[in-house]
């Protein structure tokens, strides 16, 4: 919303929940067409093995660095923590679909947050001064916008996996299944983007939770709740991240030693990276633009075009024809101007409004100040 402008931010969102929902049903339909049931043998069968190295990365790289942390006192113990007790473990399913009840328990905490979110505009809003160019409709760094939002919504690297544990998979109950899926998320979406740059405005910084205060205790609880559905969602992507290096280098099967082996490789590297890494709004540009952006918009939209015998007058040829150059030039240019237009990062440091009695709106010189005006974008991603 920071990025884009409020209203302008709002039609992003559904219009690119809107190209989620299409392009996953697309690409079962292309994998039908192809006879192939992964991404990665959907591509390879439609553009060879440069296509099939190209997906391999993208799918790896995209659920592989999700998850950057917050900067909070104990914050290395904590993930490390955590990590080894937690997400290991659950990271080891060899079925996808063991994980499913996993999900709905994070699923469930993030209605619980979103409560906490809309408690704390009423609460909260009021309190703290609306920058200038609040209620601007449209803002330049729409593009980067769309970046952070395909972050947020792209599910694409393991709905294939996901369709796959369906009971009697068909076409048209992976449709009906992806609906009321978008529906859902972009309604949560919504309320989460717009509650949250309705409290802090252009103070909205990449992690929502760094705008509120140390010392809120209900928020404090809500930054638990949204640990452990990291906790609880990030095995879902180990799991696709391992299935990609097992199809490329291991013909798809792993041994039980080498399973366990590359987990905690795969674990271990996330971690690190989870450690030296604590500025979101970037992680989630430059992810949305260079990976899911080439998995949402361009990567199925050529497949089905290149597939699909339907005449060219056809919705799904159409949607397609328009989806695979607008991914283009999200990724383009959404790399440049991430590149060129860097958030800052404030490292954790509480926000001027959380020391009312050092502040004045008639100080608007106050150095604190100065610093929160150039604050990250606002993006609470749930998982698919």
């Amino acid at each position: 919303m920071k990025q884009a402008g409020f209203p302008l931010g709002i039609l992003l969102l559904f219009w690119v929940s809107y190209i989620t929902d299409f392009s996953l049903v697309l690409l079962i339909k292309g994998g039908a067409l192809s006879g192939t049931d992964t991404y990665q043998s959907l591509v390879n069968k439609t553009f060879g093995f440069p296509g099939y190295l190209l997906i391999s990365v993208l799918q790896f790289l995209y659920p592989f660095i999700v998850d950057p942390g917050s900067w909070y006192i104990g914050r290395h113990f904590i993930i490390v923590l955590s990590t080894v007790t937690f997400t290991l473990p659950l990271s080891l399913h060899r079925d996808i679909a063991k994980l499913g009840k996993i999900s709905f328990i994070s699923t469930i905490l993030t209605a619980l947050i979103l409560g906490i979110v809309m408690t704390r505009v009423v609460s909260l809003g009021p309190n703290i001064p609306k920058t200038e160019d609040a209620w601007v409709f449209a803002k330049s760094n729409a593009i980067q916008a769309i970046g952070v939002m395909s972050f947020a919504f792209i599910c694409h690297h393991n709905c294939f996996l996901v369709y796959g544990s369906l009971e009697e998979p068909t076409v048209a109950k992976w449709s009906h299944i992806i609906h009321i899926s978008i529906l859902v998320s972009v309604f949560i979406s919504v309320l989460f983007a717009a509650c949250g740059y309705l409290t802090f405005t252009g103070f909205t910084q990449g992690d929502l939770f760094e705008n509120y205060c140390r010392s809120d205790d209900l928020v404090t609880f809500g930054r638990f709740c949204y640990g452990i559905t990291v906790i609880l969602t990030y095995p879902i992507e180990c799991f696709v991240t391992r299935e990609v290096i097992a199809n490329v280098f291991f013909g798809g099967t792993l041994s039980s030693v080498f399973h366990i082996t590359l987990t905690v490789i795969i674990i271990t590297a996330a971690t690190l990276v989870s450690l030296l890494t604590d500025c979101l709004g970037i992680v989630l540009e430059l992810n949305g633009v260079l990976c899911a952006a080439p998995l949402i918009f361009i990567i199925p939209s050529a497949c089905y075009l290149k597939l699909s015998e339907e005449r060219w007058t056809h919705s799904d040829k159409i949607m397609s024809c328009v989806m695979l150059p607008v991914g283009v030039v999200v990724m383009v240019f959404g790399f440049i101007l991430a590149v060129t237009n860097p958030q800052d990062c404030t490292h954790g440091q509480e926000m001027f409004y959380c020391f009312p009695s050092n502040f004045s709106l008639t100080n608007i010189s106050d150095s604190r100040f100065q610093l929160t005006t150039q604050l990250s974008i606002l993006n609470i991603s749930i998982f698919h």
